[in-house]
């Protein structure tokens, strides 16, 4: 009968998911290996504004497009005059900032200015045509939409750093004694983060932080610096539902290590982390360290 039960379940939910009570896939099963589009989609954070003397100044068929992507044509607003030739090859970057600013965790907007100016990268752009104040570039590769006034960079060459599977992920793992930073915001600016989704920690080169590096997330629950709405002391009791006989300060309980991620690029104060495996939710004012 059990026999029966389960390969009707699997009959029917082949296309679909599992059936419960089959085994859950190990870690390893769900692993996200950083590609092309993940390290030039990441976006970043500069000590300083970037020069916005390149931009896109329009494109073609301005009269209804007003955003513009892979495989159409933008004008920017140099030309041979400034010594662009078809060819070249550019990055297109902009400004971001939270639309919705509310802090998730007890300053959280001094960490991330001190951090520095965050960008999103939308995309690349090749030289077709050029005329002596402006030129004419395809879109050759499109992270988001671009629109009149991004900025336009140079193209940089980013590597791609090595990676590793995490199969052999420690959840209990010790402090490894490396610098800790937290997490202060994600390239989306969405609060609940996890595998897949690339964040912004507040550990850069400054900390010895660099390209291909792993950053072991992690939490202490009860700390009082968190926003997100908790009961007091709920690490250790809530009304109706049990409590602990000794009341437990957040530093004397175990931590709870989350996840981790690579660096695909660092600042002096900041780095760009793609978490590559996550147990649990992730979120602004949860722990990072060097591994």
């Amino acid at each position: 009968m059990r026999a029966n039960l389960a390969a009707l379940c699997l009959a029917a939910f082949a296309g679909a998911g599992v059936c419960y009570g089959q085994t859950a896939p190990g870690a390893g099963a769900s692993t996200l290996q950083p590609g092309y589009t993940t390290v030039y989609c990441s976006g970043f954070i500069k000590d300083t504004k970037l020069p916005n003397d390149l931009y896109i100044v329009s494109g073609e068929q301005p009269g209804y497009k007003i955003v513009f992507t892979q495989r159409e044509n933008v004008y920017i607003n140099r030309g041979t005059d400034h010594g662009v030739r078809v060819g070249d090859r550019f990055m297109v970057v902009r400004q971001t900032e939270d639309p919705d600013p509310i802090e998730w965790f007890k300053g959280q907007t001094k960490v991330q200015n001190a951090m520095g100016v965050q960008y999103a990268d939308l995309g690349q752009l090749r030289v077709v045509s050029v005329l002596a104040k402006t030129a004419v570039a395809e879109v050759i590769f499109s992270c988001d939409m671009m629109q009149r006034g991004d900025i336009v960079r140079p193209f940089e060459e980013r590597p791609t750093p090595p990676f590793k599977e995490p199969v052999a992920f420690d959840h209990f793992a010790p402090v490894s004694g490396k610098p800790v930073g937290t997490v202060v915001t994600s390239s989306s600016t969405q609060q609940s983060t996890g595998q897949g989704i690339t964040i912004y920690v507040n550990l850069g080169a400054a900390q010895g932080v660099k390209v291909g590096d792993y950053m072991r997330l992690f939490r202490y629950q009860g700390r009082d610096i968190e926003v997100a709405p908790q009961s007091r002391n709920y690490a250790t009791e809530i009304y109706g539902f049990g409590s602990s006989p000794v009341k437990y300060e957040w530093k004397d309980l175990p931590r709870e290590v989350l996840g981790e991620g690579i660096v695909l690029n660092a600042s002096r104060n900041s780095a760009t982390v793609f978490v590559t495996y996550s147990s649990a939710e992730v979120f602004p004012g949860d722990n990072v360290e060097i591994e």
